[in-house]
């Protein structure tokens, strides 16, 4: 029933919905955000730490952040500089300064409320078609498709029956999503946090327990005898010695100073000095670091 290329029937969607939600129901995760009293701040807020991003790495940035500014106007009255700076070691700290940026969009337009408007909040600074079906689905509990790399996996190993899906998402993807979401608000919210988690948990992109899945027996990649992937090359997701690792130290030194950092300070961090060089010019270019003087610098403010 998942592995055929038309629409499925309202009793095999039903039948599939009740599957997975099912498996959802008695294996999903307790996590701070899923909570009946979670904030839409609140759920907007993991959705950009979780881009990425681990969820045990998320967990402890998540509180801490949320505690230091539970609103989105909190965040807005602050510093740019200090959401990067209280972002810390979550990687790609450009988020920081987009959430930043839609919490002030949030104070400034809409009274200091997450819009529950799909369009609305789609319209916010940093916010995307992925963020946005997410925050609608999750905080305000409406039906839209929602794909993240984890349901995008799932769709395309048991829809599909391909083991990966490909780099981008696709209007092909889009269509099968909304083919399969249920027609009611409060089952279709379910439904895609419940595939998503049964991509983090058991349709994982390395070492996925397929005996463990409630979709095995109509798996379109099992039925096919799980063919190896054959599509364009795989972004990897190298660190080690990139530009990306000698930014990360580079805000390292701003991120612990509170205040003006000289030349020197940054010089020790890293050998080469054009690496180097051109890490800091990239830095100061996405607005992650302003210099103030010759050879002096901080975080935004």
């Amino acid at each position: 029933m998942v592995a055929t290329a038309s629409t499925p029937t309202p009793a095999a969607l039903r039948a599939l919905h009740t599957t997975v939600i099912g498996w959802y129901e008695g294996n999903a995760r307790d996590l701070p955000w899923r909570t009946p009293d979670a904030s839409p701040w609140a759920v907007m807020v993991s959705e950009f730490m979780l881009q990425q991003t681990p969820v045990k790495r998320v967990l402890p940035a998540y509180a801490a952040w949320l505690e230091r500014w539970p609103t989105p106007a909190a965040l807005a009255a602050d510093a740019p500089g200090e959401a990067v700076r209280m972002w810390g070691r979550l990687g790609y700290p450009r988020r920081a300064l987009r959430l930043h940026a839609a919490a002030t969009a949030i104070t400034e337009q809409h009274d200091g409320a997450v819009p529950d408007d799909h369009a609305a909040l789609l319209a916010l600074p940093g916010v995307g078609e992925y963020t946005a079906a997410a925050v609608a689905s999750f905080a305000f509990r409406q039906r839209h498709a929602v794909l993240d790399t984890n349901v995008r996996r799932v769709f395309a190993r048991a829809v599909t029956g391909v083991e990966y899906p490909a780099n981008a998402t696709n209007a092909a993807e889009r269509r099968t999503a909304h083919e399969l979401l249920p027609a009611t608000d409060e089952r279709a919210a379910t439904w895609a946090v419940a595939v998503m988690e049964l991509g983090a948990l058991v349709c994982t992109a390395r070492g996925p327990e397929c005996g463990a899945c409630p979709l095995f027996a109509e798996c379109a990649w099992q039925r096919a005898g799980c063919p190896p992937y054959q599509g364009p090359a795989r972004r990897g997701q190298t660190y080690e010695g990139t530009d990306r690792q000698v930014r990360g130290k580079l805000l390292a030194v701003l991120r612990d100073a509170h205040g003006l950092v000289e030349q020197g300070r940054l010089d020790v961090v890293w050998p080469d000095a054009i690496q180097r060089a051109r890490a800091l010019d990239g830095l100061v270019a996405d607005g992650l670091v302003e210099p103030v003087g010759p050879g002096t610098y901080r975080l935004p403010q």
